[in-house]
């Protein structure tokens, strides 16, 4: 369900498949362990087209949470227009803002840019 690779120092966390409602708090449990086991080291979470769902923007919306206790910045990148806008919409307006990216390759630039 989640795969993850080191990118000029990003933690790239690719979800593979939808984790439906039941599978929302593994999916983000498993998000947050790979952040721990990284941290400091910038976070992008990468959606695909067969994960784009709202059980998944649920799931990286409460990992997100996480990282921001953490002090771990996290980043979004997915094709989907509906599941950015749901990310968008649904963010903590309080804590640090998650940036969500419709490209991979400019969202591992921007946060290793702002890493660094």
């Amino acid at each position: 369900m989640l795969s993850h690779r080191l990118d000029r120092g990003v933690l790239v966390l690719t979800v593979q498949e939808d984790p439906g409602i039941g599978g929302r708090a593994e999916l983000a449990a498993g998000i947050t362990a790979f952040v721990r086991a990284y941290q400091p080291a910038p976070v992008l979470v990468v959606i695909g087209d067969p994960a784009a769902t709202p059980a998944t923007a649920s799931a990286v919306l409460r990992a997100h949470r996480q990282c921001e206790e953490l002090g771990v910045p996290m980043s979004v990148a997915t094709p989907s227009t509906p599941v950015r806008r749901l990310l968008e919409a649904n963010a903590a307006s309080g804590g640090a803002r998650l940036v969500v990216h419709p490209h991979v390759d400019m969202a591992i630039s921007a946060a290793y840019e702002a890493a660094a």
